[in-house]
C-alpha cells in the first residue's frame, strides 16, 4: 500500500491560488457525474458551555475516480479555550480500490473551498463591474473570502465589520498589501448602501442585513448561519432580492435564512432561481439586469470539499 499523504493546513494557506479552485468547483459543478449523499448533521449537548455542538459528515464520490468524506464539528463557545469553532479532517480515497491516498486538514480546506463557492456563484451574480465589498465578520472565512470575491470582480474598496473593532484593524493589516483599500468600520449601516457586494460570515442568530438599506444592482452573499434558528438576512432583503442557494438539497433546510422565509412564507421553493449546478451548466441564468438586487446562499456541499480535495491532492503530488 502506498503512504498516505498527509496535507497539512499550511500547505493549502501557501498553494491555493483562487482562481484555480473557483474554475475546479465550476466543472465539478457542471458534470452529474458526482454522487452526494445528505450530509448527516447531528447536534449534541455541550453543557459544559451551555451551548450545543455540532457534528457534521460530508461524503461524496465520483465512480472509478474518487471519493473522500470530511469529518467536522462546530463548537461555537471554542473561543473559551482559545480555540477554533470549527475543527475537521478530510479523508480523500481511491474510488476503485477504497484505499485512503490522503488525509487533509479540514478547517482549511472548508474555509477555501467556501470562499471559492461564494465567488463562483458571484461571478453570475454580481455586476460585473462590482468594485466595493463589505464584508461582516471577522472570522477565518472573512480574508479568504475578500480574496476570493477580488478574484473574479474588480474590487478596489473593502471595508470590514465585525462585533470586535480590534479584529476588524487585524485583518486590515493582514490584506494591506493585496490590490485594493480595506478599511474597518464601526457600524455596517456606514457603508451597507454603498457597495456592490455584501459578504456575511458569522453566527448570527439576529439579521445584519437589513433589506431597508440596500440599493439595486446589489449582490449579498450569505455564508453564516448554518442552523435553522440562524439568520444574516431579514425578511425585507429576501422581499427585495432574487434568490440563489448553493445546492437545493441542503440549502433549502439548514439555514434559517431560506427556512425561516418559507416556512413563514416570505419566500416560495419555485421562487429560488437556481442552484449553482444549474447556474453552472448553463440550464439557468444568473443575474438578469445591472438593477437586480441578487442574494447567494451557502450552506455547504460535500462535493466542494471532494473537488477541493482533489485540488490540492494533485498540487501536493505534482511538486
Amino acid at each position: 500500500m502506498k503512504k498516505i499523504i498527509q496535507i497539512d493546513s499550511d500547505f493549502i494557506e501557501n498553494n491555493t491560488n483562487f482562481i484555480e479552485l473557483i474554475s475546479e468547483l465550476k466543472i465539478s459543478f457542471s458534470s452529474e457525474d458526482t454522487i452526494v449523499p445528505m450530509r448527516h448533521h447531528h447536534d449534541f449537548a455541550n453543557p459544559e458551555v451551555n451551548v450545543d455542538s455540532t457534528l457534521l459528515l460530508m461524503p461524496a464520490w465520483t465512480p472509478s475516480k474518487n471519493a473522500g468524506v470530511k469529518i467536522v464539528t462546530v463548537s461555537p463557545e471554542n473561543s473559551k479555550f482559545d480555540l477554533p469553532a470549527i475543527n475537521g479532517t478530510y479523508i480523500y480515497l481511491d474510488a476503485v480500490r477504497g484505499t485512503v491516498k490522503a488525509i487533509l486538514e479540514a478547517k482549511n480546506l472548508t474555509v477555501k473551498r467556501t470562499a471559492a463557492a461564494s465567488a463562483l456563484a458571484s461571478s453570475f451574480l454580481s455586476r460585473k463591474d462590482a468594485s466595493s465589498l463589505l464584508m461582516i465578520g471577522t472570522g477565518a472565512l472573512s480574508t479568504n473570502l475578500i480574496k476570493a470575491h477580488a478574484s473574479v470582480r474588480p474590487i478596489k474598496n473593502v471595508f470590514i465589520w465585525g462585533r470586535d473593532f480590534s479584529k476588524a484593524q487585524a485583518i486590515c493589516d493582514t490584506l494591506k498589501n493585496e490590490n485594493f483599500t480595506i478599511t474597518a468600520v464601526k457600524t455596517i449601516e456606514e457603508k451597507i448602501a454603498e457597495v456592490s457586494i455584501i459578504s456575511c460570515a458569522t453566527l448570527s442568530k439576529a439579521p445584519l442585513v437589513l433589506g431597508k438599506y440596500l440599493k439595486p444592482g446589489q449582490h449579498i452573499d450569505l455564508v453564516g448561519a448554518y442552523k435553522k434558528d440562524m439568520r444574516e438576512a431579514d425578511d425585507e432583503t429576501i422581499v427585495k432580492a432574487a434568490v440563489y442557494i448553493d445546492t437545493f438539497q441542503g440549502g433549502l433546510k439548514e439555514s434559517g435564512d431560506i427556512f425561516i422565509p418559507l416556512q413563514n412564507g416570505t419566500l416560495k421553493e419555485e421562487n429560488i432561481r437556481a442552484d449553482l449546478f444549474e447556474l453552472c451548466s448553463c440550464k439557468k441564468t444568473g443575474r438578469k439586469n445591472e438593477e437586480e438586487i441578487t442574494v447567494f446562499k451557502s450552506v455547504g456541499h460535500a462535493l466542494e470539499d471532494l473537488a477541493a480535495a482533489n485540488y490540492y491532492y494533485n498540487k501536493y503530488s505534482n511538486e
